[in-house]
């Protein structure tokens, strides 16, 4: 089987810009702001809640063409959830694409709260896990997965020096004709991105389809290196486009909004996100939406990007400059969120 490379799967299928995240969905506790007011009390927070508030935004997804899911190994029951609903539904997997992600494993036990210290989520990136995961992958998604990615490379994890994983992930795309790819976070994502474009298969091909990064009107310090991966022919996709929600309470963002400017009402979720859409690295980006609502709000962002992108370029330039913040700071703040 010749492995189809994710671009390939993109030209074939014409993925939407905007996918769905899973992240907050496939489980109880995330670490997104205002989740008890988007979600309902923890306490109402069981499988099957969660099941039902899945299916909900996966059906609005998929009534305003939003095709292209995105679970991880970690994301609680994201995968089955997505596995159970296009079942269900008797979707085709040439009708939708499915990325996920292999690498941390879920250990909440579908709790909300932890004792301290403790953690949702345990990372590795060994090819062990990598053999147990993908078997799993495959029971709960298996035929409509078309990227499985290495959730959050960094050079701390070893996977970017395992020649054992490489092997296994070559294996696996020629295996299975899934595509390969790599999340990355933290201020370092832009050196570990150029680190794994440097990886190579055994016909010297590079190994990595895909990039998945964080990257939003706060962050913005890999724009390069996402560039440099765009023009190398990978496939990028953003996460954290609107920074777990604190953008939403950036002042520049929010007076940007007026309708004076537009001639219509803007969203400021529809507004981060189509400022990273007119991006020139050609970005999907994830929306993380809890609920349809969310979602149709989110997919506005297609039609702003293109305004941007032409008659409102000053106002982009001026929303990219003024909203940035230093990464270090970024990351330190994200890493105070609570689940």
């Amino acid at each position: 089987v010749h492995a189809k490379s994710f671009q390939m799967v993109v030209n074939a299928k014409v993925i939407p810009r905007i996918g769905l995240g899973m992240a907050a969905l496939g489980r109880p506790g995330y670490i997104n702001l205002d989740r008890s007011t988007q979600i309902g009390e923890d306490k109402v927070r069981d499988v099957a809640y969660m099941q039902e508030k899945a299916n909900q935004v996966l059906d609005k997804a998929m009534e305003i063409g939003v095709t292209h899911f995105d679970c991880a190994r970690s994301y609680g029951l994201s995968e089955k959830f997505v596995g159970d609903y296009l079942r269900s539904k008797k979707v085709s997997p040439d009708d939708v694409t499915v990325t996920t992600k292999w690498g941390y494993t879920y250990v909440a036990d579908w709790n909300v709260t932890l004792p301290p210290g403790e953690p949702h989520e345990v990372k590795d990136h060994s090819a062990e896990t990598f053999i147990r995961q993908v078997e799993e992958t495959i029971e709960a998604v298996g035929e409509y997965v078309d990227l499985y990615q290495i959730h959050s490379a960094t050079f701390e994890s070893g996977v970017l020096t395992n020649s054992t994983v490489h092997e296994a992930l070559e294996n696996c795309k020629a295996k299975r004709g899934w595509a390969i790819g790599l999340s990355v976070s933290s201020p370092k994502q832009g050196d570990v991105l150029r680190e794994a474009m440097k990886i190579k298969m055994s016909d010297g091909t590079p190994l990595f389809d895909s990039v998945q990064c964080t990257y939003n009107l706060l962050e913005q310090r890999p724009q390069d290196a996402l560039m440099e991966a765009h023009n190398a022919g990978m496939d990028i996709i953003v996460k954290e486009g609107l920074a777990n929600g604190r953008i939403l309470k950036n002042q520049l963002l929010l007076k940007n909004c007026d309708e004076s400017i537009w001639g219509f009402v803007v969203a400021p979720d529809a507004l981060a996100l189509a400022c990273i859409l007119a991006q020139p690295f050609c970005p999907r980006v994830l929306s993380g939406a809890v609920s349809g609502e969310q979602l149709e709000s989110n997919y506005k962002a297609i039609e702003i990007a293109t305004l941007l992108k032409n008659e409102k370029s000053y106002l982009l330039n001026e929303l990219m400059e003024g909203c940035l913040m230093p990464s270090e700071e970024y990351w330190k703040e994200r890493s105070a969120l609570s689940w």
